[in-house]
């Protein structure tokens, strides 16, 4: 298995990688049609996710939105494989932060700040860029793959201009030896928790949604200042990000405040551009504990 994985990467995704973006957009477009049509990768997931999301939508709204998220999709996988071989200059090109300020403030008080996000538009860009666009030290929370060879690369990848990528298991002790260095720390508050009995539970996207509740413990246990961040596409290859503040003083709020303000954010992008959002994922895939509902 170790040599086909090696196989599979020097042979092929390191090739693609090496094409400029004008031609992965292309093949993107050749991928769109097998997404989509032949058979349809997990459309049968992507056309359920919707129709439960946006139950006051027509057929053919759905079917339209489908369709614009699978042309969206087919650019995600090409400009993920671009990230192997990308350059800095080049991502530095691609990707620009709007509003640094936000953070900066934390960073000249010498405090850590608490980054929310979701899978909207192309994170993979965005983490390979953004430690070289904000002042503090960017630091991705990420859930190990079972794929030790893709694992390996995809933290080189990931981190080959700053970025540090953390095993979700590894966060409170690096919070623990880092109390005195200024740190950014991102967490993907869209993914299904692994244990649902332990998850908060709320209305997102018109059903009931457990939420991982890492962000908000760490934030109230350490009382670091909370954003949110945002990813915009600006067009084929190009994003922005920024950021909104949600608190600077998380003891204050209430139980499940944190991840009710940023999930809420996250659901108001992407109810705007729904085509964006990773509609593959099996994000319902829990059902709500007994003791949660009311």
């Amino acid at each position: 298995m170790g040599i086909l994985n090696a196989l599979l990467y020097y042979l092929i995704i390191l090739p693609i990688s090496a094409l400029p973006f004008f031609v992965l957009h292309g093949v993107s477009n050749v991928l769109y049609v097998a997404f989509y049509y032949f058979p349809g990768y997990r459309k049968k997931v992507v056309l359920k996710n919707l129709r439960n999301s946006f139950p006051d939508k027509s057929e053919k709204e759905i079917q339209d939105i489908c369709k614009k998220f699978y042309k969206h999709f087919s650019d995600l996988i090409v400009e993920s494989i671009k990230t192997f071989t990308i350059t800095k200059r080049q991502v530095l090109k691609r990707v620009k932060c709007i509003n640094p300020e936000v953070l900066d403030k934390y960073f000249d008080q010498h405090k850590t700040v608490m980054i929310a996000g979701g899978h909207l538009n192309n994170w993979e860009l965005f983490a390979v860029a953004v430690d070289n666009l904000v002042k503090h030290k960017a630091v991705g929370i990420y859930k190990p793959l079972t794929n030790k060879f893709f694992d390996k690369k995809m933290q080189v990848t990931r981190g080959k201009y700053g970025l540090i990528l953390l095993a979700i298991k590894k966060v409170k002790q690096f919070m623990d030896d880092n109390l005195n260095n200024p740190m950014g720390i991102i967490f993907a508050i869209d993914q299904s928790p692994s244990n649902p009995e332990n998850a908060y539970w709320m209305r997102f996207l018109n059903q009931d949604t457990g939420v991982a509740y890492g962000i908000e413990k760490y934030a109230r246990e350490y009382n670091y200042p909370v954003v949110y961040g945002r990813i915009n596409k600006v067009k084929r290859g190009y994003y922005t990000f920024e950021f909104f503040d949600i608190t600077d003083n998380p003891k204050e709020m209430k139980h499940g405040e944190i991840i009710e303000r940023t999930t809420h954010l996250l659901e108001k992008d992407i109810i705007a551009a729904p085509q964006y959002w990773l509609w593959t994922h099996k994000r319902w895939k829990h059902r709500m504990p007994d003791k949660f509902k009311k």
